[in-house]
């Protein structure tokens, strides 16, 4: 809103919320939180869901080695990861978008706020609840879910695991293993398994090679569309594959790729 991303964050000592703006030569942040001892953690929450900390230099000279990437790189050079606040948040998100439009997917997860969130004070406007923990999701009654069966067992499964502490998707967890976890839960395949890994684990060689997005870029630069063959192509660009899909994402004509007015 008015040119800054803004969101609610669930921390150590209260909530708080975070209002971030990007500038020519660095990020505005503005942070209004319940207890100031939550400062260092929201500013380095911020960081983590902007990936300031990775090394662009490093990431582009080697994508740049790959000829059909050259022109993606220097036409927009030095692009993050968007990451999250809140790892379980987005693992749920991840299934709730699960064949769906994202318009949809954002309706779900709205409904799922509205029911089990924290209610918050936004003094500015706009920002009513914070993402409801998996404490509050363990206890959800999936009926009430407009989701197809399949889905509401894959989530509710999904949500059990996180709550109980069998899957660990916290920073510095292991990624391998959290794969291994999340890929032995009906419903969660390679994409939704890639896409955590990803945004919420922070993997910076995570892969989404049957992503539809990747696979339109693919056809239109001159790549193999195919998963098996992909993979094998982007072998050369570990370990800084995920940083390949964002420049794979942003060849295509679509309203996520530009910011809003």
């Amino acid at each position: 809103r008015d040119g800054a991303y803004r969101r609610t964050l669930r921390l150590p000592h209260g909530y708080g919320i975070a209002s971030l703006r990007p500038l020519p030569d660095h990020i505005d942040c503005r942070l209004a939180l319940t207890d100031l001892r939550d400062l260092s953690t929201a500013i380095t929450r911020c960081r983590w869901l902007l990936d300031l900390d990775a090394d662009p230099v490093a990431v582009d000279k080697l994508l740049r080695s790959d000829p059909v990437l050259t022109p993606l790189v220097d036409k927009n050079p030095g692009r993050r990861v968007p990451r999250t606040v809140d790892a379980p948040e987005f693992a749920v998100r991840a299934v709730l978008g699960q064949q769906v439009s994202t318009q949809a997917a954002r309706t779900h997860a709205g409904r799922l706020v509205a029911a089990y969130g924290d209610p918050v004070s936004d003094p500015a406007g706009g920002l009513t609840h914070l993402f409801p923990d998996t404490a509050a999701l363990a206890s959800l009654d999936p009926s009430g879910l407009a989701l197809p069966q399949t889905r509401r067992a894959t989530l509710t499964n999904l949500v059990s695991a996180l709550a109980t502490g069998e899957i660990n998707l916290s920073v510095g967890s292991d990624w391998q293993q959290a794969r291994v976890q999340l890929a032995r839960l009906p419903g969660l395949g390679p994409w939704t398994v890639e896409m955590i890994a990803m945004r919420a684990l922070g993997d910076p060689d995570a892969f989404v090679a049957a992503d539809l997005g990747i696979r339109r870029a693919a056809r239109d630069i001159g790549l193999p569309v195919h998963a098996p063959a992909m993979i094998r192509h982007a072998a050369a660009w570990r370990p800084w594959r995920a940083y390949a899909v964002q420049y794979l994402w942003s060849s295509g004509d679509h309203a996520i790729n530009r910011l809003p007015a």
